[in-house]
């Protein structure tokens, strides 16, 4: 896909990186769905897992909208770095507003987006929540640093919460408040994403904690320049950790506001994404040093666990 006489070359990076080759010509749909399925088993391995315990027709559906999410971010980090932040941001826009259109039509010529916009148009999934989404990606070209986490949240609502959103039609919502606990849980995701990901994200000049925290904590950026976790970024880290964990404790309630089918799925998922939380405490919080994953062992014991437990009954209006 061109985007303003720019050829993006994201889709061909993340590829790369799974293993696989973009296809030279057309494809149907149930060829870009098996990309997008590959791209999450290579790219997403926690959410992957949990996705295998959903029915077998949702699946397919995770996997394109974790192939659009994919796509944008890889979008965001591989664009040209030799131009500057204006040139990248309408490069990015000019490509965003290229699927925005594609929407309306429903042609693409990308082999991701054949399947994404198949799952959209099947699920009627807010365009609005996919516009969110990329204007949050646009911030990343030209935000690294974030006053306050009011500031964040504007970040995070459209990186993450709305990706919550997104997931509700596959998992079968019955209860209103449903998209509310959805995006709890998105947001929970994207703060530990953060928390795993400091270096990393140093590493490409952003930091995703409120200044205004490591001001409360008397935490400089020096510290992130040593790579070392001091006595108040310790401190920091555990306060993010404590904001996190109440972020998950209140998506829980929505568990019961999902299918029975899906339930397993999202209570897999949870577990092992607020795991990483207690990896970064037994690490000593040395996110400089350490990335912390959940092990192999762990998500079978916890899938083996989930599946053994009887789903809740719906919460339906009353």
């Amino acid at each position: 896909m061109t985007a303003g006489g720019y050829r993006h070359p994201a889709p061909s990076t993340a590829i790369v990186a799974a293993g696989l080759r973009a296809p030279a010509g057309p494809v149907d749909v149930g060829t870009s769905y098996e990309l997008c399925r590959r791209l999450n088993a290579t790219h997403g391995r926690t959410y992957y897992f949990a996705t295998r315990f959903l029915p077998r027709a949702k699946r397919h559906h995770v996997h394109a909208l974790y192939g659009f999410a994919r796509y944008a971010d890889d979008l965001v980090d591989h664009l040209d770095l030799s131009w500057d932040p204006q040139q990248r941001r309408k490069a990015l826009e000019a490509w965003s507003d290229e699927f925005l259109a594609s929407l309306g039509t429903g042609v693409t010529d990308d082999p991701v987006l054949v399947a994404v916009l198949a799952t959209v148009r099947e699920l009627d999934i807010r365009h609005d929540d996919l516009r969110a989404f990329l204007a949050s990606m646009a911030m990343d070209l030209t935000v690294t640093r974030y006053a306050t986490y009011d500031d964040l949240y504007a970040y995070v609502y459209g990186s993450a919460a709305v990706i919550g959103s997104m997931m509700l039609p596959v998992l079968g919502p019955t209860h209103p408040d449903a998209r509310d606990r959805a995006m709890d849980l998105g947001i929970a995701f994207q703060l530990t994403n953060f928390l795993r990901d400091v270096a990393e994200d140093w590493d490409r000049g952003r930091i995703y904690l409120p200044l205004e925290d490591l001001d409360r904590f008397g935490v400089t950026e020096d510290d992130f320049h040593a790579r070392h976790v001091s006595p108040p970024l310790r401190r920091l880290l555990a306060f993010e950790i404590a904001r996190t964990r109440a972020l998950y404790r209140r998506a829980e309630a929505g568990w019961a506001m999902l299918a029975p089918s899906s339930q397993v799925c999202i209570r897999i998922a949870h577990r092992l994404y607020a795991g990483i939380l207690d990896r970064l405490e037994a690490a000593d919080y040395q996110v400089f040093r350490v990335r912390a994953a959940v092990p192999a062992a762990r998500k079978a014991a916890v899938a083996v666990r989930e599946l053994a437990r009887p789903p809740a009954r719906p919460v339906t209006p009353r």
